[in-house]
This record gives structure tokens, C-alpha cells and sequence, in this order.
């Protein structure tokens, strides 16, 4: 249920943006958008209510740390001069599906845990860039159509090129700057260097984060599994077996003693 009003509540986010919309139906978008939003603060207090004597504990939790602070931007009042961040607010409900879809959340927290190694791959990648930048401006100039004809501009021409967007374009102004054996030298070593190999590092790295985050999570999953889970009726009777024979073993080696047995004189 809790997914569903994220998904109107997304939903009515963009009902919004269409005037004509707004004009006929726009006192029913906003009584629906404040039911959903009298919803998501019954689940707030409802949550840090389930905490008992201890309601701080539900802030232990980054998640739900955002979605409180989503929430209350949506509690005021839109107008003035911070509407559009209000309104960017309510629009921002929807990343609350990353805290209830825990495939989703897996995602996003691989992406977050490989920020430091994403971070030396794009400075390998800006070295590329300025490099390639700099020696495009020295071999083709203004003769490339403007393509190099500076540094601002001969970088902005290597991102479209490394995304492959129009590449042949920039790739034939370039030819009638320079022979045609170092043009395509230039443009194929970049591609290959920016393209094929640092992006697809980006996703080597993302693809490694997820499996140590599934792998983590497998690790934690039995010390949090529930008692209804499967395997759980397996490892009950495991643990009862084990509690019987530590009981046998206790009374083997102390005995009771026998009833009407006399002591020795």
C-alpha cells in the first residue's frame, strides 16, 4: 500500500505541471495530494510510535531521516519565493520507493559504496579528456570547423564523441585540418581509451559494489531471518536437538542421586 501512494503521490506530481489540467480538475489533484500527504504522516508517527520508549531510534535509519525532511517540505505552505523547491519536493516523494523495494535500495546503496573508486577512474578520465583536448587544439585549430578551435570547445567535442553522438561529423571537419592517417589515429585511440575501456570500468565497478552488497546481505540474512522463513522449522529442531543432548550430558556427569538408596557408613 505504501508503494502505491508513492506512486500517486508521483503521479499527481505530474498532474501538476500541465496547466490546462490544473484548471478543470486542479481542486481534486489537491485534495488527493493532501490525502497522501495526511498518509505518509500517519506512516512517520505510526513508525516512530512502533519504537515504544525509544521513538529516537527511528531516526538511526538515513532513510528514514529523508523521508521525514521530504515530508516536511511537503507540510508547507507553496507559494512565495521557494514554490519551485517545495514543488521539487513533493516531486522528490517518489525516491522514497528506494527505502520500501530493496532490489531498489541494493542498487543505489552499490552505487553510493563505489563512489571512491568511481572517483580515480573519472580523474583518469578528465586526464584523458584534457590531454586528448590540448593536442586536438595543437593538430586541427580552427580548421576543424570550430570543433578545436579552444580548449572549452575541443572538450565539449571529445564528450560527444565519447558518447558517440554525431562522432562521424566532428571526425570529417577534422580531416580537412590534418592528414587523414593521424585524424583517424587520433579519434579511434580515444574512442577506444574513453569509450571501451574508462566507461565500461564505471561499470565494472558498479557491477563489483553489487555483488559485495548482495554478498553482505546474504552474509546478514540468517541472523535476521525470521521465524517463519524457510529452513527456520530446520534449524528450530537443530537447536532443540542440541539443547537435549547438552541436558543428557549434564546428568551423565552428575547424577541424581538414587531415591531410598542408604549412605555408606
Amino acid at each position: 500500500m505504501v508503494i502505491g501512494m508513492i506512486v500517486l503521490a508521483g503521479t499527481l506530481a505530474g498532474l501538476e505541471t500541465s496547466a490546462p489540467l490544473m484548471a478543470r480538475h486542479g481542486h481534486w489533484i489537491s485534495l488527493l495530494d493532501r490525502a497522501v500527504l495526511g498518509f505518509f504522516v500517519v506512516e512517520i508517527g505510526l513508525r516512530v510510535a512502533a519504537h515504544g520508549r525509544r521513538p529516537l531510534a527511528y531516526f538511526a535509519d538515513g532513510w528514514n531521516v529523508f523521508d521525514c525532511l521530504i515530508v516536511a517540505a511537503c507540510l508547507l505552505p507553496v507559494g512565495g519565493p521557494f514554490a519551485s523547491v517545495l514543488r521539487l519536493a513533493r516531486v522528490l516523494r517518489l525516491m522514497r520507493l528506494v527505502h520500501a523495494l530493496p532490489k531498489l535500495q541494493l542498487l543505489v546503496g552499490a552505487l553510493l559504496k563505489s563512489l571512491s573508486a568511481m572517483g580515480y577512474v573519472s580523474l583518469l578520465l578528465g586526464l584523458l579528456f584534457y590531454i586528448y583536448a590540448v593536442a586536438g587544439v595543437h593538430l586541427f585549430g580552427s580548421g576543424a570547423g570550430g570543433d578545436f578551435g579552444n580548449l572549452a570547445t575541443a572538450l565539449l567535442s571529445l564528450f560527444r564523441v565519447v558518447t558517440l553522438d554525431n562522432w562521424g561529423d566532428i571526425f570529417n571537419r577534422a580531416l580537412g585540418a590534418a592528414p587523414p592517417l593521424l585524424v583517424a589515429g587520433y579519434f579511434i585511440s580515444f574512442i577506444v581509451f574513453g569509450t571501451m575501456i574508462i566507461l565500461n570500468l564505471f561499470i565494472g565497478i558498479i557491477m563489483n559494489s553489487m555483488a559485495e552488497m548482495h554478498a553482505e546481505l546474504e552474509a546478514d540474512a540468517p541472523a535476521h531471518r525470521s521465524p517463519a522463513a524457510p529452513g527456520s522449522a530446520l534449524e528450530a529442531e537443530l537447536v532443540k536437538l542440541e539443547q537435549q543432548i547438552a541436558h543428557i550430558r549434564a546428568q551423565l556427569r552428575n547424577p541424581p542421586p538414587l531415591t531410598g538408596a542408604r549412605p555408606r557408613e
